[in-house]
């Protein structure tokens, strides 16, 4: 594994946790470093840093982002995600709403409306050693990687996402929890 890569996405991570913190705002990791925080330690090497973040802070935490040296990226449209780059690292933040009865949707974007899994935002904090992050729930994560290639048709399932879903599985299994 890239330890000095793992080290350096680790920092960003705790100072993205800091300025949420400081802003007053909640973000959760989602993809594998979820998975991560989830188990407590670093499974694989990872290309980059997934977040969610609710839509309505998005212009104070993209503000704060780049007052510490992120730059914006163009990409996504800016009501679904906003995509950052930071020493090498890109750090993604898919922006959520809530819809008439409640329910997380997608904020934004060709997929505005469409449902998050029912409890994705409800996991315990994580942590791999001192560096504690919110998290989206680990079933949330594996119906998430199931579901990525049926919601947008053209994306085939990519070998670390059913890496993820076998280890995700087997952690829930030693926690006494399976997935439905």
């Amino acid at each position: 594994m890239d330890r000095e890569g793992g080290a350096r996405q680790l920092r960003l991570i705790g100072e993205t946790v800091e300025i949420a913190k400081a802003l007053g705002v909640e973000v959760w990791l989602r993809g594998g470093w979820a998975m991560d925080f989830f188990i407590g330690e670093v499974t694989r090497d990872h290309v980059d840093i997934d977040w969610f973040a609710w839509a309505e802070d998005a212009p104070a935490l993209t503000g704060e982002l780049l007052r510490s040296g992120h730059e914006l990226l163009s990409g996504s449209p800016a009501d679904q995600q906003r995509d950052f780059c930071k020493q090498g690292v890109e750090s993604s933040f898919a922006l959520l709403s809530k819809d008439r009865s409640g329910r997380v949707v997608v904020a934004g974007g060709p997929w505005a409306g469409a449902v998050w899994p029912e409890g994705m935002l409800d996991a315990p904090v994580g942590h791999i050693g001192a560096l504690w992050c919110r998290i989206i729930s680990p079933c949330a994560q594996i119906k998430i990687k199931q579901m990525m290639p049926v919601w947008v048709p053209g994306r085939p399932r990519r070998r670390k996402d059913t890496e993820d879903i076998a280890t995700l599985e087997a952690a829930l299994r030693e926690q006494g929890t399976c997935p439905a």
